[in-house]
């Protein structure tokens, strides 16, 4: 796990680390290939520069959230907007959370990828990476 999104898991209360600790791990699990940094305060994983996943804490819990989630067509998946294609997930127990679902939701995000790298070069406009 990245040095700054431990810090990051260790600054949460202690249901919220087993939250962060478990997804930080599954995360690093099947995207082998990501970099993992802190950004906009919070830890997100990146392939090729184009952020995919990430988590952070809100009123809500812990929100785990997929750059392209809109596109996985999962029910469990809340899809908020409709200009980003993201959507997330609350957590407040580490029991809450379906590994399987998480695995499959995150092989997803390899497969299924918004072009959120170049959003400000394209004034706002995404287009499908994959």
């Amino acid at each position: 796990m990245n040095s700054e999104t431990r810090i990051y898991n260790e600054m949460q209360t202690t249901a919220d680390i087993k939250i962060c600790n478990y997804l930080a791990n599954q995360i690093n699990n099947v995207l082998t290939e990501a970099e993992n940094k802190i950004w906009h305060a919070h830890p997100v994983w990146f392939i090729k520069g184009n952020p995919i996943v990430g988590y952070s804490k809100q009123k809500n819990g812990i929100r785990l959230m997929f750059w392209s989630g809109a596109d996985f067509e999962e029910e469990r998946l809340d899809v908020l907007g409709a200009k980003f294609k993201d959507a997330s997930v609350f957590y407040t127990n580490v029991t809450q959370i379906n590994g399987s679902d998480l695995r499959r939701w995150l092989t997803k995000s390899i497969e299924i990828q918004w072009d959120y790298k170049n959003i400000v070069k394209r004034k706002g406009k995404l287009e499908r990476l994959k």
